[in-house]
């Protein structure tokens, strides 16, 4: 065998290797995506325009992968599950579906965008995970986020303040794990709709 040749061989065996490790076979994971609770008009609308920024988030948080906490400490991702995008803009489109519904104010967006806006909601994203005692135990899903209303136009701030749920899945069975993300996080939605509105009670209309 020359030495051409030998190289050759060498190179196609390598490929054969290499494409083996990169090959996977497991199952594609189940993808999932959270929707907000259907809301009929909270009542008088103004005429303004609110944008609703992406949720700011930690690295750790900012991911379509769903979290999970067992233990008290141990910080990990679930197996074979994933969000249809990550959580912060998964956030950012149920809100604005939420505040559509709701119809305070007669635009809302998401930002970025070139619709111009008179306020603006800041939302930063601190909990959006399951807790686990036990790998075998029901989780717990806790959500929480931190919402500013600010006056884009002004650069002030008309109020902040902290939302938080809980919900505890049925059974340990991934079916029952996005239900309880859901139910938490439709709660927290809800509750940060009705308290905008009464944040929005004083503006201009």
């Amino acid at each position: 065998m020359n030495r051409r040749l030998a190289i050759w061989m060498l190179a196609l065996s390598t490929t054969g290797c290499t494409q083996g490790l990169l090959e996977s076979h497991a199952e594609a994971p189940k993808v999932y995506r959270l929707a907000a609770a259907p809301a009929a008009a909270g009542g008088e609308s103004l005429p303004l325009a609110l944008s609703v920024a992406r949720p700011r988030a930690a690295s750790s948080l900012d991911t379509d992968r769903i979290a999970v906490v067992r233990g008290g400490s141990a910080f990990d991702y679930y197996a074979g599950l994933r969000w249809s995008e990550p959580a912060p803009q998964m956030l950012q489109q149920i809100l604005v579906e939420a505040l559509v519904g709701d119809g305070r104010f007669a635009t809302t967006v998401a930002a970025p965008s070139r619709v111009p806006a008179e306020y603006l909601l800041d939302v930063e994203l601190r909990e959006f995970a399951a807790f686990q005692a036990a790998v075998d135990t029901p989780p717990q899903v806790r959500v929480q986020w931190q919402v500013t209303l600010l006056d884009a136009r002004a650069g002030t701030r008309i109020a902040s303040f902290l939302v938080a749920a809980t919900a505890t899945a049925v059974e340990n069975r991934r079916e029952a794990l996005v239900a309880a993300f859901q139910q938490a996080s439709q709660s927290a939605v809800s509750d940060t709709v009705a308290r905008i509105r009464a944040a929005s009670a004083g503006l201009a209309r």
